[in-house]
């Protein structure tokens, strides 16, 4: 069982403002933070951003979101780009996964890969 994912930022009052309207697009809000961390759920936490603990520049990773429907995928990734992530798949079916899969890839402003 899987508790929750943390990506490593390098500046997390920027990952928070980048990452707030995106997990209010999928239901989630901010449940606690710190100067050093932020964590977001609707509960319990899912999902955090971070700042290495030891003190090493955070170095990418990859997180994939489930959103309830191909409209908020396309403003999931909509707002990523509007907010200075990088686009790596415009929102669309990817039949490398499956023949229903529709997705959208971006990278946030730490170079995480986000995908769905």
């Amino acid at each position: 069982m899987i508790h929750h994912v943390s990506v490593g930022t390098n500046d997390i009052k920027r990952a928070r403002a980048f990452y707030n309207p995106l997990m209010s697009l999928i239901g989630l809000r901010l449940l606690k933070a710190s100067d050093k961390s932020a964590h977001y759920g609707a509960s319990d936490i899912v999902f955090s951003l971070e700042t290495p603990t030891d003190g090493l520049p955070a170095t990418p990773g990859n997180v994939a979101f489930q959103a309830p429907d191909r409209e908020t995928v396309r403003r999931f990734h909509e707002t990523a780009i509007a907010n200075g992530g990088i686009d790596e798949g415009r929102p669309g079916i990817r039949e490398n996964y499956n023949a229903n899969y529709y997705g959208a890839f971006a990278r946030d402003l730490d170079g995480n890969r986000l995908r769905r």
